[in-house]
């Protein structure tokens, strides 16, 4: 049995759980409202605010998808409520980062600034000019516009120049060795 998948998802208040029957789940919440076709063999069940996510067989498709389905849906639940967010860093000379409007405008290395709109719910803030927090209620959304900013000029392994997640340790190397005698 799955550890993750048979853990029940605890519904705070103020948020509305709907499931219809094509398996298609909408949380409502404070933030916002997300909706998602889940996998039509994964029995979902909401009762009192406790929602469960239970598998029909244990082949190997059916335990595959039950620890994620019920991580996607706890995702869902947990950003209408208190929402997500990721920081990147930019290192180097010159690299920095300004927010115009709803967009961020990025100066690192290139000849022209590179801009980022928002897709969906995502939020940019730029609070210096070399960080940028990349904030919304949909977890994957998050991620993956913070993957896209980061791979514009991704660090490199000699000066550990470019856009990095905040906290992530660049792996250095060593340059030239030099001419031996």
């Amino acid at each position: 049995m799955s550890r993750i998948g048979r853990k029940p998802i605890q519904v705070p208040a103020g948020v509305d759980v709907n499931l219809d029957n094509n398996n298609a789940i909408t949380v409502k919440g404070p933030k916002g409202t997300l909706s998602r076709a889940i996998h039509k063999d994964m029995q979902i069940s909401v009762e009192a605010n406790v929602i469960t996510v239970e598998r029909p067989s244990d082949n190997k498709l059916h335990r595959s998808l039950h620890g994620t389905t019920r991580s996607v849906i706890a995702n869902m639940v947990s950003g209408v409520t208190d929402g997500f967010a990721k920081t990147l860093e930019l290192v180097g000379v010159g690299y920095r980062a300004n927010k115009a409007g709803d967009k961020v405008v990025l100066n690192v290395g290139y000849s022209h600034p590179v801009e980022f709109s928002p897709e969906g719910n995502i939020e940019f803030e730029c609070p210096t000019n070399t960080k940028i927090i990349i904030k919304g209620i949909d977890k994957e959304l998050v991620g993956a516009t913070a993957a896209k900013i980061r791979s514009v000029r991704e660090p490199e392994p000699y000066k550990g120049k470019g856009i990095k997640y905040e906290g992530e340790r660049i792996l250095r190397k060593e340059g030239k060795a030099g001419k031996k005698k």
